[in-house]
């Protein structure tokens, strides 16, 4: 049986009704027969039927053990440095996704939990970084923005002999195309707002994790913390997952049109995708994953912001937003918008240049995406060329007002 007709059917029909989709349980709490006898819920925090059957289904993707839903990814981030306590290690991707970066250095550095930044696109960088202290290995494959890929496996061997867990952001593969949980990891986080959901209309995390008992560990802090997903956006994101193999093959089919596009034209200077064969990962990449992804990100020949800012002002179809993974296609400049909260200096170091423009290819035909970006190139070369004759006006003037003086 396919994957995509075992994902499917691994959604339920409601047994009380025969409903073809997941019921929503909107309720707070579930009358008990007597103190302590339910049907299974006592107070919507600790469970409900709706989001059950989620953490269900994502665990079933994942190949894993247990799933908890959060009410955004990072909550979910968050549940899983809660495992860990103070004077203890994290040794992290190093193109990490901004919001992790402000979470892990600004929430979790000041509770004695230190973070140390490698390229884990290396697996060498990860062993020669660990310390007695490490007890979490934390990676994004690919990363955002610059789509580093890192070795699952590999890693995953390292963290088991540095008695660590390995935990994978999933969120820009989807279990669609990769499964970090089958390679090795101990732990899977996704912001399901991005694909999992697919329509760009929730806010949500999800968390995986190999066994029961680490499972057990994170379904307790979900319950303590209390940043549980809503039953209704628990349905939007089940209403999500059940087209998820068809989107996420549309979204890759485009994007490689559209990398191969941006790899060939004289205003680009690089661009950032797995389904290249210039990536330095992508033999990696095509062995651990069954697809490259619909996230592309790319620099310009003149890299600076000014530049960056002109081009993803100029685009139509390409709509200028935070966030990805939705059925429109979004543009954004991480140097101002999803990595700002990371230093200049490190946010370069990491490979986000200025001029670092991330795409999120959607579903619209890629001819008309191509189009839409080539305009936006057009746009810019006549901006371009506009600011040098002012400048070149300027200068002429400036020399008149010289020469004239001297006379």
């Amino acid at each position: 049986m396919s994957s995509a007709t075992i994902l499917i059917h691994s959604i339920p029909v409601d047994p009380l009704t025969g409903a073809i989709a997941v019921p929503i349980y909107q309720t707070s709490t579930f009358v008990q027969d007597a103190p302590g006898i339910n049907k299974g819920y006592d107070y919507a925090r600790s469970g409900n039927p709706t989001r059950e059957t989620l953490e269900n289904i994502i665990a079933a993707l994942e190949k894993g053990s247990t799933g908890a839903a959060f009410a955004s990814g990072l909550a979910a981030i968050d549940a899983v440095l809660k495992l860990l306590q103070q004077g203890d290690e994290i040794l992290a991707v190093d193109d990490i996704y901004g919001g992790a970066f402000r979470l892990f250095t600004h929430i979790y550095q000041k509770f004695g939990i230190n973070v140390n930044y490698v390229d884990t696109s290396r697996a060498e960088n990860v062993f020669n970084a660990i310390t007695p202290k490490t007890k979490l290995i934390w990676i994004e494959t690919p990363t955002n923005p610059t789509l580093k890929v890192s070795d699952i496996r590999a890693i995953a061997a390292i963290a088991k002999t540095g008695g660590c867990l390995l935990c994978v952001d999933n969120t820009f593969a989807s279990p669609a195309l990769q499964q970090p949980l089958i390679l090795g990891a101990d732990i899977v986080v996704h912001s399901a707002t991005k694909y999992l959901g697919g329509h760009s209309d929730l806010i949500a995390g999800i968390v995986v994790t190999k066994t029961k008992e680490l499972g057990e560990k994170i379904k307790f802090v979900q319950n303590a913390s209390g940043a549980i997903l809503s039953p209704f956006d628990s349905f939007l994101v089940i209403r999500g997952i059940e087209t998820l193999h068809l989107r996420v093959k549309q979204h890759c089919d485009n994007a490689q049109l559209v990398a191969e596009f941006l790899q060939s034209h004289p205003d680009v200077d690089r661009v950032y995708y797995p389904g290249l064969k210039a990536h330095f990962n992508h033999d990696i990449a095509a062995r651990q994953s069954k697809g490259f992804g619909g996230v592309i990100s790319f620099t310009l020949k003149d890299d600076t912001e000014e530049s960056a800012t002109a081009f993803v002002t100029s685009t139509q179809y390409f709509k200028l937003a935070e966030s990805l993974g939705g059925v429109k296609s979004l543009l954004c400049h991480p140097a101002q918008m999803t990595h700002k909260s990371v230093p200049a200096e490190k946010r370069k170091s990491a490979g986000v240049a200025d001029s670092l423009i991330r795409l999120s290819i959607g579903l619209e035909d890629a001819e008309d995406l191509l189009a839409d970006l080539e305009q936006a190139f057009e746009k810019l070369k006549i901006s371009r060329l506009s600011t040098e004759v002012s400048v070149a006006g300027a200068q002429a003037a400036n020399s008149q007002v010289s020469l004239n003086q001297d006379h």
